[in-house]
């Protein structure tokens, strides 16, 4: 799990899993929390929670997360178009709900689940959320 500051004060929590998904405002996590994975390709999600500053509320913003490598470069796959960088890139806007007292900041649960793909075994990996 990481946590960050410095996305435009939103503050951003990562966590690795086995599967993840978004309901209703809640994540839901299985098998969270680990940072190592073995050398074969399987399946894992991304629990991310952005807090989003009241003030920045009811605006349009735009995400990308992207996998890197240990010297920061992306990671590319190759796809039957040629090599492809991994990332997504989605747009956001948060609400504020009625009853929420005003400077409260609002939570943005998401869940992306990925497929097996393979990686260099005993490499290291780093998925980068900007904002």
């Amino acid at each position: 799990m990481r946590t960050t500051r410095g996305l435009g004060d939103m503050k951003v929590t990562i966590l690795l899993a086995d599967a993840a998904e978004a309901v209703n405002g809640k994540l839901y996590v299985l098998g969270g929390g680990w940072s190592i994975t073995g050398p074969d390709p399987s399946p894992m999600a991304l629990a991310i929670k952005i807090e989003v500053p009241w003030d920045q509320s009811n605006q349009p913003h735009v995400c990308r997360l992207e996998l890197l490598d240990s010297d920061g470069q992306p990671v590319e796959m190759e796809t039957p178009e040629g090599e492809r960088e991994i990332f997504i890139e989605a747009n956001f806007e948060v609400g504020r709900p009625a009853g929420v007292k005003p400077g409260t900041p609002i939570d943005l649960p998401l869940a992306i689940n990925v497929p097996p793909f393979p990686l260099d075994a005993g490499g290291r990996y780093e998925w980068r959320l900007s904002i």
